[in-house]
């Protein structure tokens, strides 16, 4: 029987996260931290939540700063930027994860922006696996031209102007996804506008990144059908942590017997199948779709 989850408090370098904590109901396998993606907040989690919690994976989920329940205050007063997500609120998340889980296996789940951080955390000796979910080194011109114009709208016209006049990204108005902190929406244009990605912040909000830091086993994922960060900028975030073991795998719905899975779907309700492929029941059966080799893809210059 699943437990109802635990409000818990997470001390993030100046800021208060509000998380939720489930237990595993059965024998436990892991404990698993889930970073969220920009704009989805952790409510969006709880059905892969329960599903984990299921399969004997303890699930930690959270907002960040100024965003979600962790939100104290008017957004546009929020001083947050999106490396404040990046490095401060996953790195205490992170520490939280070990506190509530002293013994065995720490697995570490990024979606999007929840993935970014793997070049800039240190991980606990326990954190034996890594799995992101359409993370990548992504540019604007990455998508396919059938979402091209929600793009250049979000980053080059109805994005940037509105905020200016708000003085936060307003995103539920313009039907562009969730209200974000100022600082946090251009930090993220920056990124998603330059060849370098976040090249230009690191040594300010930044540190250097090591792409060799790891030893955990990380897998970089995505859904063939994501067109937000579609495969080619995954392949190329894999390629930059070569070193560090990364594999690519990308997913098929129609081979998972889906109609899609897309960018942010593809962890809500009725994808259990992708879910057991991402973490399969059991140690000894691989039930991931459509692996395929990392890459080389020289479109975005890497990051060093």
């Amino acid at each position: 029987m699943s437990q109802s989850p635990e409000t818990i408090c997470i001390e993030a370098d100046g800021a208060t996260l509000t998380g939720r904590y489930s237990p595993a109901t059965g024998p436990q396998r892991a404990t698993l931290l889930l970073n969220g993606a920009t704009g989805v907040p952790q409510r969006f989690y709880r059905h892969f939540a329960q599903w984990a919690n299921g399969q004997g994976i303890g699930v930690l989920t959270y907002d960040y700063r100024d965003f979600g329940e962790s939100q104290t205050g008017p957004v546009r007063d929020s001083k947050a930027i999106f490396a404040d997500w990046v490095i401060h609120d996953q790195a205490a998340a992170q520490a939280k994860l070990a506190e509530l889980a002293p013994e065995g296996q720490l697995w570490v789940l990024g979606h999007s922006l929840g993935g970014l951080g793997i070049p800039f955390h240190r991980y606990d000796s326990r954190v034996t696996r890594i799995v992101t979910i359409g993370a990548g080194i992504g540019h604007y011109t990455d998508h396919p031209w059938s979402y091209r114009p929600t793009v250049l709208a979000f980053w080059f016209l109805l994005g940037p102007m509105a905020t200016r006049l708000a003085g936060y990204m307003p995103g539920r108005r313009l039907l562009l996804g969730a209200d974000l902190p100022a600082g946090v929406y251009w930090q993220w244009r920056r990124w998603c506008t330059s060849r370098d990605f976040y090249r230009a912040d690191i040594g300010h909000s930044l540190p250097q990144p090591d792409y060799t830091r790891t030893t955990a086993e990380l897998t970089l994922c995505v859904a063939a059908d994501d067109v937000v960060v579609p495969p080619v900028a995954v392949r190329r975030y894999a390629e930059a942590l070569k070193a560090s073991g990364a594999r690519f795998r990308q997913l098929d719905p129609a081979a998972l017997g889906l109609r899609k899975l897309g960018h942010i779907e593809i962890l809500g309700r009725g994808n259990e199948a992708a879910w057991a492929a991402l973490f399969p029941p059991s140690e000894g059966s691989d039930h991931t779709v459509g692996a395929a080799d990392i890459a080389q893809d020289r479109a975005v210059l890497p990051i060093a």
